[in-house]
């Protein structure tokens, strides 16, 4: 039985699990969205992908045992709005509409720009740098020792974070099965996740933009590459 699996936009999605329910089987779409599984005409199979819900169909509908399925992307709730009660009463409703939130006008008023990304944590260090000068007294030597010393180490452990968290987005939305079957040790995932990373750096760029479909796509390119290189570590030793 073979098949292929689009979203309902006719992009081609990789890493769905298929499964044989009644075989207890299962396997997984390649880049291209294609898949291949034993299957009886009375079998039910299913297809599972984060993110969208969840088909099944029995295998005696598929037409000359090709299957063309899209999956339907799971809806996103809306955060709610709060909405603010008119009493009728002008003088209590000009009031209510007129709250300001009073840290936003102190930003305002200072000037402060609003945090992009994520909010770093401040070195003890940057602290004992920062506030002597701000009071006017310059620590040169002590400005010197955090720029070519903790602010290096923070910033490399802030990347070692991102690294980190950008794999974990890919563990968390693809079973260990899907890398296994490609020659993947199970405990080296990670390492060939990263290793992808660096192999075809648009593959993190995808992970950033949280498009699954691409990073897995950009991710397979890598597959050979490693796998090839495993085998030669352990013929080494």
């Amino acid at each position: 039985m073979k098949g292929i699996i689009t979203d309902e936009d006719g992009v081609l999605l990789p890493a769905v699990t298929v499964m044989n329910v009644s075989l207890e089987k299962k396997t997984y779409t390649s880049s291209d969205g294609t898949f291949s599984i034993e299957a009886a005409p009375e079998d039910e199979l299913r297809f599972v992908r984060p993110g969208f819900e969840r088909s099944s169909i029995k295998a005696k509908y598929l037409v000359n045992n090709n299957l063309n399925i899209k999956l339907i992307r799971v809806a996103q709730p809306i955060e709610e709005v709060e909405v603010a009660k008119i009493t009728g009463d002008i003088s209590k409703d000009s009031k209510a509409v007129a709250k300001v939130d009073k840290g936003r006008i102190v930003k305002d008023a200072v000037g402060l720009p609003e945090p992009k990304g994520k909010m770093r944590e401040e070195p003890a260090t940057v602290k004992q740098v920062l506030f002597p000068i701000l009071l006017g007294n310059l620590n040169v030597q002590g400005l010197y020792d955090l720029i070519s010393g903790d602010a290096r180490r923070m910033k490399r452990q802030y990347r070692y974070d991102d690294l980190q968290e950008d794999i974990l987005w890919i563990r968390e939305r693809v079973e260990d099965d899907y890398f296994v079957k490609e020659g993947i040790p199970k405990e080296r995932i990670s390492e060939f996740i990263e290793f992808s990373f660096l192999n075809k750096p648009q593959t993190r760029t995808f992970v950033r933009a949280k498009n699954l479909t691409g990073a897995l796509s950009r991710m397979e390119e890598s597959f050979v590459i490693f796998v090839k290189r495993l085998k030669e570590s352990s013929n080494e030793k």
